[in-house]
């Protein structure tokens, strides 16, 4: 799609911004200053889960802005963020400096070849260090113009308002220079930035438009899903007539929830929306969801996925796919977004899967139908306690580890009484402690030449849990072999522990 195509019909729109940068840098709180709404006590613990699109005016210029994921799972929202975006706000906490997931965006910056406007934000802190700051980012490749580069970098307190204005003048300059124009004349078509399925209005999908006007009761298609658009709205809900080019807009009346970063378009019938839904299902290839190969005749945890929306089904698979299990193999059997149902329990239960959710509701009779069956539901409103609680999971399949610890050594002294598979001998204990109801080692000069149990432990003919070092014990000891004076029992004991992965 060229964004600047020659055309008669080309009008300036506004330009789409994606705002990047690592976990709690500040992305939320920039965007959420500048719209002067509250998206973070929204979110759960502060983090972005959903990509949004939203537009703000400033100094009469509209200003479409993209906030994407903070969490290093979103990298590929991030990354479907950035493709569609023109200018990039990289945001840089100023007493941190460049992070891991910086480094990512800057990459994912420098793969699309978008132009940057570095923020450098929580500038107010006594930590911060501007000059330290741009200096990572310049071995990161990311040269600011008071360094003698091309990519201006503005000083900001997205939580204090300070330096905002000037970061919303430097992004309209950017956009002037780059001439961002759309043909109004085509028909609409766009990129979905969102989508999932509400249980009142069905499939809902956020429609980000770059060419063309969008109108309610026209047909779209966008990959195998298709329908007559019912309503359109805008960014805080309230209806729109129409949405132009650079507009976000909820989007009501496809059959199917599309999948995020699919294009749509505006077509003339419901006879060929139909046709090239049908088209693009029978040419989509059919992907099933591998299994972590692990060591032969490992233990399998079967899960069926459930999420809000479909962005982060696609981050949480991407994320499994990447999950390190080791000795428990992952099955995904089945991966979808919307509540929990009757069909996910029943889907379930003969595998005896668990069903991880992130941020979907379960109703009353659904729950109800998990308890009676045993299907676990674990439900998680933050995707890093999602990947945690899997993890925890696969642990419970473990066999337990078998760890040894070394109690003490006895010399045997004397014999004084010889059975089938027991004696009683008398010894010191050179070292550590004997303790009753253990196992023993009998090593006979360096070789060790048997193994057995201690029944029963005295000390000065009463009985002992444990006898130390430096003092004298008789025990009656069980084993198939025999003891002679001078052997050493090596005393310890076995603990089952539980295993992590």
């Amino acid at each position: 799609m060229d964004k600047n195509s020659k055309n008669q019909n080309l009008q300036p729109r506004p330009p789409i911004v994606v705002i990047l940068g690592h976990v709690d840098h500040g992305k939320t709180t920039l965007l959420d200053t500048i719209r002067k709404t509250n998206v973070v006590a929204k979110e759960s613990g502060g983090i972005t889960q959903h990509i949004g699109a939203y537009q703000v005016v400033h100094n009469n210029k509209l200003i479409t802005f993209i906030d994407t994921p903070g969490h290093e799972a979103f990298c590929q929202m991030r990354s479907r963020g950035a493709k569609v975006a023109d200018i990039a706000v990289l945001v840089v906490a100023g007493e941190e400096g460049v992070k891991p997931q910086t480094k990512e965006v800057i990459e994912c910056i420098k793969k699309e070849k978008i132009p940057v406007v570095v923020a450098v934000n929580k500038m107010d802190k006594p930590q911060a260090n501007f000059e330290k700051t741009i200096g990572e980012l310049e071995k990161e490749g990311i040269i600011i113009e008071q360094r003698g580069g091309k990519i201006p970098a503005i000083k900001i307190s997205a939580q204090n308002n300070v330096g905002i204005d000037d970061l919303l003048e430097m992004i309209i300059l950017v956009a002037e220079m780059e001439e961002l124009k759309a043909d109004i004349s085509k028909p609409a078509e766009g990129v979905i930035i969102e989508s999932y399925l509400d249980s009142k209005c069905g499939a809902t999908v956020t429609f980000l438009v770059l060419e063309g006007i969008l109108r309610a009761g026209q047909w779209v298609v966008c990959g195998s899903a298709y329908g007559k658009i019912k309503n359109l709205n805008d960014f805080k809900g309230e209806k729109i007539d129409e949405a132009r080019p650079g507009t976000p807009t909820i989007v009501l009346g496809l059959n199917e929830v599309p999948v995020v970063g699919d294009k749509f378009e505006k077509v003339e019938s419901e006879e060929t929306a139909l046709v090239k839904s049908s088209t693009a299902k029978q040419a989509k290839p059919q992907k099933s969801i591998e299994i972590q190969k692990p060591d032969e005749g490992a233990k399998i945890l079967n899960i069926i996925l459930k999420a809000d929306v479909q962005g982060s089904l696609e981050a949480i698979k991407e994320s499994l796919a990447k999950l390190e299990l080791k000795e428990i193999g992952l099955n995904i059997l089945k991966a979808d977004v919307g509540d929990i149902s009757e069909t996910d329990i029943k889907s379930a239960y003969p595998s005896d899967a668990i069903i991880i959710a992130f941020r979907v509701k379960v109703s009353k009779d659904v729950l109800g139908l998990a308890q009676r069956s045993g299907v676990k539901i674990r439900n998680y409103e933050i995707i890093y306690e999602l990947f945690e609680g899997i993890r925890k999971e696969a642990e419970k399949l473990l066999e337990p580890g078998a760890e040894r610890e070394d109690l003490g050594k006895l010399k045997v002294i004397a014999i004084f009484r010889r059975e089938k598979t027991r004696m009683i001998v008398g010894g010191k204990v050179s070292e550590g402690k004997i303790v009753n109801k253990t196992s023993v080692d009998i090593v006979r000069g360096e070789e060790k030449i048997g193994a057995g149990r201690i029944v029963q432990l005295q000390h000065n003919k009463k009985d002992m849990a444990e006898v130390e070092a430096g003092r004298e014990a008789g025990i009656l000891f069980e084993g198939d072999v025999a003891i002679e004076e001078g052997d050493i029992l090596e005393c310890y004991r076995i603990e089952r522990k539980k295993r992590e992965l």
